[in-house]
C-alpha cells in the first residue's frame, strides 16, 4: 500500500449532513461539497437518504464504527441539532452499542461539530437576544459525546450566516476543507485530554424505569 492510500485507510472520516433544506442552504451545502471532494471523507446527506425518517441503523453504525472522525454539518435551530439528526442520535447511538454495558463500538472516536446560526456571534450574549454565550448550547453534544467514550472537538462556527460575504464564506469553507484533509494532525489534539468516563449502571439502562 502507498503513503496515499495508508493515509486515507487511517483517517477514514464519516460527515453526517442534516440541514432540512439543504438546496436552500449558503453554507452547509458548499461545505458538504467540499466534504466530498477530500479523500477518506464519506459523506451522508440524513436527509436525502431518509426522507422518511426511517433510519438505516445498522449501516448507519458500521459507517460510524469504522471511522475515526465523526462530523456532525447541521445548522443550529432551536438552540439544538436538526430533527433527523436529533433521531439519529436516538436511534443509532443505542445503549450496548454506543454507551453502556458493553456499549464501546465509538470509543476513543473523535466527534466534530460544524455549524452555522443565522443570528451573529454579537446576539450569543447576556446582553442580545439570544442571552448566553453560545458555549452554553454545546453541553448536549459534549456530554452525548462523552457517554459514548468520544472526544469532543472544539467547533467550527460560521455564525450569521444569511449574512456572510461571499468572501468570508469560500473562506470559511476552504479552512473547513483544509482541516477534513489533515485530520488528524491538527496542533491542538495533543493538548486535548481524553473523554471523561461515564458509566452508565445497569439498572439505569432503557427499559429499566
Amino acid at each position: 500500500m502507498d503513503e496515499s492510500a495508508k493515509t486515507e485507510a487511517q483517517n477514514r472520516i464519516y460527515l453526517i449532513a442534516a440541514h432540512p433544506r439543504l438546496r436552500e442552504s449558503r453554507v452547509n451545502r458548499r461545505l458538504l461539497d467540499a466534504a466530498r471532494g477530500v479523500p477518506g471523507v464519506l459523506a451522508q446527506d440524513l436527509y436525502a437518504s431518509y426522507p422518511d425518517y426511517d433510519i438505516d441503523v445498522a449501516g448507519e453504525q458500521a459507517r460510524a464504527a469504522a471511522a475515526n472522525l465523526l462530523v456532525l454539518l447541521q445548522p443550529i435551530q432551536w438552540y439544538s441539532a436538526t430533527p433527523l439528526l436529533k433521531l439519529w442520535f436516538d436511534e443509532v447511538l443505542a445503549y450496548g452499542w454506543a454507551y453502556g454495558a458493553g456499549g464501546r463500538a465509538l470509543a476513543g472516536k473523535d466527534v466534530w461539530l460544524v455549524a452555522s446560526t443565522g443570528g451573529p456571534e454579537a446576539s450569543y450574549h447576556p446582553s442580545s437576544y439570544n442571552r448566553y454565550f453560545f458555549d452554553a448550547f454545546l453541553p448536549p453534544y459534549e456530554q452525548t459525546a462523552a457517554l459514548c467514550g468520544m472526544r469532543f472537538l472544539p467547533p467550527m462556527l460560521l455564525h450569521g450566516a444569511h449574512r456572510a460575504s461571499e468572501e468570508a464564506l469560500a473562506g470559511h469553507v476552504g479552512i473547513f476543507a483544509e482541516r477534513l484533509a489533515s485530520y488528524p494532525a491538527w496542533p491542538e489534539l495533543a493538548e486535548l485530554g481524553e473523554s471523561p468516563p461515564c458509566d452508565v449502571p445497569v439498572i439505569d439502562r432503557p427499559g429499566a424505569r
